[in-house]
């Protein structure tokens, strides 16, 4: 089979093809072609060595994955082989191995695709869905303001669909190109604020009646993150999530007087610890279900043919992408 790997750290021509031997299921074991891998942030900066999680190299970065079956290890049922379904490898622990025309996966984490849902669509309602829908579950909107950093990505574009059917009062969106914040009103939101202009902050306090928002949904990180504190409301929550917020934020004296005497709060987020593979399938039927019925929109940006990696890399990296990437073998 063919695979795109990595044998060192660094930038997109670090990628390289190569091919492995088709892997064998073992007991419990489901071995899927890939039709479709998701390409995610997190995965850029795995390839720099950057993120949380340092991959063993050689590395075939990629963890979610939607296909058939192609065959079935000994003590597998309920499955079988030609069914549409979804590998989703990071569910069972495994962080890397999708860039690939085939992907192993414990049984237990195999959930079936609707057969009018899209290989592409399905690796969007992944890690992006399941974050997205995740955050709306620990940290409700309903009845209040909230801003959304990140608007038009994999992750914001679902988040502010979910928040408007959670029953916000209001949903800012924010991003920071005029293409992005249109792309994010005709996904509805009620107002949208470019970050990277000087006066953000207060344009984000005026169009939530001049206290902030409720809640802040935040994953741009560095500046961004710290901004988001002083456009909060009072009694506001700020929710960090994604892998930029790992990279780089700082809490001075200030930020935490600011914290104190407004009794806000920052919470952490991070949908991996709550998954089980019963919540996992629940998650993903529920999220395919709105996506089969058209109550959410799932924009898929451009799909890139498996050699083409190191392009989708550069296109996320770049910040000129709105929705998902996706890899096709």
């Amino acid at each position: 089979m063919r695979a795109v790997q990595i044998s060192r750290f660094g930038g997109p021509e670090v990628f390289e093809i190569v091919e492995p031997p088709t892997p064998i299921p073992g007991h419990g074991q489901v071995l899927v072609r890939v039709r479709a891998v998701g390409v995610n942030l997190a995965e850029t900066l795995m390839r720099q060595n950057r993120y949380a999680v340092t991959p063993e190299l050689p590395a075939v970065l990629g963890n979610e994955v939607a296909g058939v079956i192609e065959a079935l290890g000994a003590g597998v049922g309920g499955l079988a082989v030609g069914a549409r379904v979804v590998a989703p490898l990071f569910a069972a622990g495994a962080f890397v191995g999708g860039y690939a025309e085939y992907v192993l996966i414990d049984a237990d984490f195999v959930v079936p695709l609707p057969d009018t849902l899209s290989f592409e669509v399905a690796t969007a309602l992944m890690i992006q869905g399941l974050t997205a829908l995740y955050l709306i579950k620990q940290i409700p909107p309903h009845g209040k303001t909230v801003l959304i950093s990140a608007a038009a990505g994999g992750v914001g574009s679902l988040l502010l669909q979910l928040a408007n059917r959670a029953g916000a009062r209001a949903v800012i969106a924010a991003a920071s190109t005029t293409a992005k914040l249109d792309f994010a009103r005709s996904l509805g939101a009620h107002a949208c604020v470019n970050y990277t202009w000087a006066d953000w902050v207060e344009q984000t306090r005026a169009m939530s009646g001049g206290a902030g928002p409720d809640i802040i949904y935040e994953s741009i990180g560095g500046a961004v993150t710290n901004a988001s504190l002083k456009a909060l409301a009072p009694l506001g929550q700020l929710v960090i999530y994604g892998a930029l917020n790992i990279q780089s934020f700082q809490l001075g004296v200030p930020e935490l007087l600011g914290l104190i005497f407004k009794n806000q709060s920052i919470t952490g987020f991070a949908f991996a610890p709550l998954l089980t593979p019963g919540s996992l399938k629940t998650g993903l039927a529920e999220l395919f279900d709105l996506a089969v019925r058209a109550q959410i929109k799932v924009t898929i940006s451009k799909t890139f043919p498996l050699e083409h990696v190191a392009e989708a890399h550069r296109a996320l990296e770049g910040r000129h992408t709105t929705g998902k990437l996706v890899l096709v073998p």
